[in-house]
């Protein structure tokens, strides 16, 4: 003998349903409000088609149980999405660190980063692909490192 059970709309799971219903509904609503006024990252800042990347340098620094005081430097932000053949202003603020000099791997692409100074070049990638920015002082960790960041390109 099979019994099946009737689904029946009891009136507190009518309200359950209608409540979650005009809740989900309005969250949509206000959560669309605050994204109407974001800006997508790569149409932030465009300025005659170049965009414009900001980089800090920055320095974590701890003492270890034992009291030995650990340091290592790193670029801020460590990850940077672009396009390939976007064209980019990048810009490194040196903040921590008396200078840092860098390369960028896979491009001819070198630098100095000075403590307190500002480091500004043009920058464009013709493949996809991840390419290291790469302080040269701190590759490792036994030079305080690694000080890497990756710009990460996306095919058109």
């Amino acid at each position: 003998m099979i019994v099946k059970k009737a689904f029946v709309f009891s009136g507190k799971r009518v309200i359950f349903t209608l409540s979650t219903i005009i809740i989900l509904t309005a969250a949509l609503l206000v959560g669309s409000s605050f994204l109407s006024d974001s800006t997508p990252v790569f149409n932030g800042g465009e300025r005659n088609g170049v965009r414009p990347i900001q980089i800090v340098t920055g320095e974590f620094t701890a003492k270890t149980p034992e009291g030995k005081t650990i340091e290592t430097y790193r670029w801020d932000p460590g990850t940077i999405f672009v396009k390939e053949d976007e064209l980019l202003k990048v810009s490194i603020l040196g903040v921590n660190g008396k200078e840092h000099p860098f390369i960028i791997e896979g491009l001819d692409k070198a630098g100095v980063v000075k403590q307190g100074s500002e480091t500004v070049f043009d920058l464009q990638f013709d493949k996809p692909g991840v390419y290291r920015l790469l302080c040269t002082t701190h590759k490792d960790f036994k030079s305080n490192g690694p000080m890497i960041a990756y710009f990460i390109v996306m095919e058109k």
